[in-house]
């Protein structure tokens, strides 16, 4: 059944998103009582996410350093110094580069593991690696936003809003998965529970996704043409991404499947973990939230044929360089 879900993903996103702009133009007043769910399903969604990743074992994934080492390189500084050269030669209006980046500077911790088996890449490397990338990125935006957007930008955001949003949509949900591994290694009634929630991030972000396609129909109508251009950029990023992945591969002396990896951690971004931050910016920011959104449907859709252009093309079992 999970299998299923995540396969067909990109599909169900795509049909719950076209349906929330279809109830926003429809009955705006109706959906906008649905935003009120919002928060609770976006916690729900990352407590659910976050009890499949192996938060326990990052001591784990630093064993293979040259493969950490490509991994954290290509996330952290390769990419967030190719996004620095995009923020000087593509003038568009503050709120889109800032979904851009906020949801482009952060790597995946979740469907990048899907993705990675499908693709033929190394599925337990990706796992022992999703709790480290998860760190460091906590870390590393405060730092990217502050270096690519200005102080100024960095002050507006942060406010009492999205401290809390931080502190109840990210923080604690993140403990309490923490909370929840830590004991499914002593009863197996909770083991059983991270199996079932590991059913629930696909449907639950389906919600999430309508819920937000009605509530900001107005601003999807109003970004229609610059949406176009930042689906552009979404597409040449895979680009990039997949062309990365090979780079860093031959250079650290990877073998294929490890390679693949780093390509597919560098195709896929977080970008349901940047909603909540997007969601507290203040009114005229709002574009954010909807380029996130955009950004996770072309980045789904990316990933099919990621599947076969990464172990088919780009990286097969003959060459990584």
């Amino acid at each position: 059944m999970r299998e299923q879900l995540e396969q067909q993903q990109s599909w169900i996103y795509l049909a719950f998103i076209v349906l929330g702009l279809c109830l926003g133009l429809l009955a705006p007043k109706q959906v906008a009582a649905l935003e009120q769910a919002l928060w609770p399903l976006l916690g729900l969604l990352l407590y659910a996410t976050f009890t499949q990743i192996p938060l326990l074992q990052i001591k784990q994934s630093l064993q293979d350093i040259r493969f950490m080492a490509a991994l954290l390189m290509g996330n952290f500084i390769v990419i967030p110094a190719l996004l620095g050269l995009l923020v000087v030669w593509l003038p568009l209006p503050p709120p889109v580069l800032a979904g851009v980046l906020l949801v482009l500077l952060v790597p995946c911790t979740d469907w990048f593991i899907t993705f990675t088996h499908l693709g033929k890449g190394d599925a337990a490397r990706a796992i022992a690696a999703t709790p480290l990338l998860l760190l460091v990125q906590m870390i590393a935006l405060p730092v990217y936003l502050w270096l690519f957007l200005g102080s100024e930008w960095l002050h507006l955001t942060l406010s009492p809003a999205l401290l809390i949003a931080f502190l109840g949509i990210i923080a604690l949900p993140l403990l309490l998965a923490w909370l929840t591994e830590h004991t499914a290694h002593r009863y197996v009634a909770v083991e059983r529970t991270i199996c079932a929630l590991g059913l629930m991030p696909v449907p639950l972000l389906a919600v999430v996704v309508l819920i937000i396609a009605a509530t900001q129909v107005t601003q999807v109508l109003a970004l229609r043409q610059l949406l176009w251009q930042a689906m552009l950029i979404f597409m040449g990023f895979l680009i990039v991404a997949g062309l990365l992945g090979r780079v860093l591969g031959g250079l650290f002396k990877l073998p294929p499947a490890s390679a693949r990896t780093l390509a597919f951690s560098f195709g896929t971004r977080n970008s349901f973990v940047m909603l909540p931050i997007a969601l507290t910016l203040p009114s005229g920011w709002q574009a954010a939230v909807v380029v996130i959104v955009c950004q996770s449907l072309v980045e789904l859709f990316g990933m099919v044929a990621f599947i076969r252009w990464v172990p088919g093309k780009l990286l097969p079992e003959r060459v990584v360089s």
